[in-house]
């Protein structure tokens, strides 16, 4: 067979069920090969796309999307949707054409070092350099994709090698491990919670992709400790239960930093440093005053001043909750129950100011998140863009579910939410998937509408529509008072839905949101839905959180 023909049948070994691209010249052996497989090839509309899709499909699943250019300029439009999963801790293929192994050493057609390029955004990056070896290469990425921290791997195959006579099969699957903790940090942990009056945890991207949620929430009801999450581990306990205090990230004061300056122990669970830097949480090495840490992940900590590990844990974060469980059904809390529920009553009133706003013209982001969280069921998806929306989200749309609101944070690509929640689309067909993006990141990959159209994939896109680079004003008035210019047009967003054979609805008045998101929801097409936002709350909100005096 074709070594192409190999590796497809390597694909399909590692159970590959999608492939999201843009094909060229260069790998055309590989899509021909693809012809007789069940991989199902998604033709996508830019490469950036089809790597946040394959982003989204790899976090849903826990196993790696798979996505696909060309040689040149079809690798280099794969480079941001790669980096972003990698650095949000994504499992994820990415493969590329090349040119003709007797050419790649001079100057030609769209040569360039691709594999030089993708090294410093992947876990492992190598080209297909022998026929024979497909069946190794394959192997190694998939299984180091998965691996914590998991992340991107490329794999490069060359024209004329993808049309070379080989023979070979697939290797074996064999699952890695995640290391057992040990048993004498256990006993060192129950001794350090037992003794803490003022404990908190803090859950990160890790908590969820290690499936930690139920073990989490039996810990928490066993201990009484309260967890706030990072952007990215949300829903790691239920907005609902009296042990949440909701989500970390600002960088500014919050009702919930509160309980980590204040902690006596601060316990991290697959907490990642590219969520949120240390420094905006914790207290230098020299300046803990008693505080304690506890850092527990897959992974040993990571080097940093404000992040002084006093006992590291490593282990599968699950399997380290479960075993702490075991040692706390006896257990009687004596911890500060009351000064846990004022940070979260005081945090629920700012949910709830403006839901029932009847503002004409624009809607507070108070009022979309409120009337958003009201349509979305517990396990429906929300995805997020970058941009200032990402913020509200962040601090004001709360989960009852992990992987119910998706966000790029290690990275953060504008661009990221609608071509994602056609990956999440594709992953559970039966929820409803949201993306809300700004109208700067929505027009970043507008593109995928056509996809997302042509598959069926009905997703409900929101279009915070301000006319303006919005995040960036917002940080330029806080630092020096005044912005630049970041303002720019927009087209009608209706007629350009309907253009993509889309809909194409708008909101201008608070009162009618509910009602307009929902109708979305019942549609057999995609949806676009402008929502003229009203982005004076930014400052307003800047302003109420430097006044925020934590309870005593």
């Amino acid at each position: 067979m074709k070594a192409a023909e190999l590796f497809v049948k390597c694909l399909e070994n590692e159970g590959v069920e999608y492939i999201f691209g843009v094909p060229g010249e260069e790998n055309a052996h590989f899509m021909m090969a693809l012809e007789d497989s069940p991989i199902k090839f998604v033709v996508c509309r830019h490469e950036q796309g089809a790597a946040f899709i394959a982003d989204a499909y790899g976090r849903l699943t826990g196993r790696p999307g798979v996505c696909l250019g060309t040689l040149g300029p079809g690798a280099t439009n794969l480079v941001t949707g790669v980096a972003d999963a990698n650095m949000d801790r994504v499992p994820l293929i990415v493969l590329t054409g090349q040119a003709d192994s007797r050419r790649q050493h001079k100057e030609s057609h769209q040569n360039m070092d691709v594999v030089a390029m993708f090294t410093p955004i992947t876990k492992w990056a190598k080209p297909i350099i022998h026929s024979g070896n497909i069946p190794e290469v394959v192997r190694k990425a998939f299984k180091l994709a998965v691996m914590e921290k998991p992340g991107a791997c490329h794999i490069e195959l060359a024209d004329d090698i993808a049309a070379f006579e080989t023979a070979g099969a697939p290797l074996p699957i064999e699952k890695p491990q995640r290391p057992v903790p040990a048993a004498n940090m256990i006993a060192a942990a129950v001794k350090m919670i037992k003794t803490a009056k003022k404990p908190v945890i803090l859950a990160g991207n890790g908590a969820i992709r290690h499936h930690a949620s139920q073990a989490l929430r039996l810990f928490t009801d066993l201990t009484h400790i309260p967890v706030t999450n990072t952007f990215m581990g949300k829903g790691a306990v239920s907005r609902q239960s009296e042990h949440c205090l909701f989500t970390i990230g600002l960088q500014s004061q919050d009702h919930i930093l509160c309980s980590l300056q204040q902690a006596d122990l601060v316990i991290t669970l697959g907490y990642d440093t590219v969520e949120y830097a240390p420094h905006l949480w914790s207290r230098h090495f020299s300046d803990k005053n008693g505080q304690k840490l506890i850092h527990i992940d897959c992974v040993p900590a990571e080097s940093d001043e404000y992040y002084a590990v006093d006992l590291e844990i490593v282990g599968d974060v699950a399997q380290t909750l479960e075993l702490l469980n075991k040692k706390f059904t006896n257990h009687v809390p004596h911890i500060n129950e009351e000064y846990i529920h004022t940070i979260r009553s005081r945090q629920l009133e700012d949910f709830m100011a403006h839901k029932d706003d009847d503002t004409k013209g624009t809607i507070r982001p108070q009022k979309i998140l409120w009337d958003v969280r009201q349509v979305m069921g517990p396990d429906d998806i929300l995805i997020s863009d970058v941009g200032a929306h990402k913020m509200w989200i962040a601090r004001y749309y709360q989960c009852d579910e992990p992987n119910t609101c998706l966000i790029s944070n290690g990275f953060c690509s504008m661009g990221f939410a609608l071509p994602a929640a056609i990956g999440a689309k594709i992953v559970h067909p039966e929820r409803k998937v949201l993306a809300i993006c700004g109208d700067g990141g929505f027009l970043m990959n507008v593109q995928e509408l056509e996809t997302a159209r042509r598959i069926g994939a009905n997703i409900v896109v929101m279009i915070w529509d301000d006319q303006s680079y919005g995040l960036i004003e917002w940080k330029q008035q806080n630092t020096f008072g005044r912005h630049t210019d970041l303002h720019f047009n927009n087209p009608d967003f209706i007629k350009l839905a309907e253009a993509f054979g889309c809909k194409g609805m708008r909101v201008e008045n608070s009162a009618d949101l509910h009602d307009a998101l929902k109708e979305a929801f019942k549609q057999d097409v995609p949806v676009l839905l402008s929502v003229p936002v009203d982005y004076r709350e930014n400052l307003k909100l800047t302003q109420r959180l430097g006044n925020i005096a934590c309870p005593i």
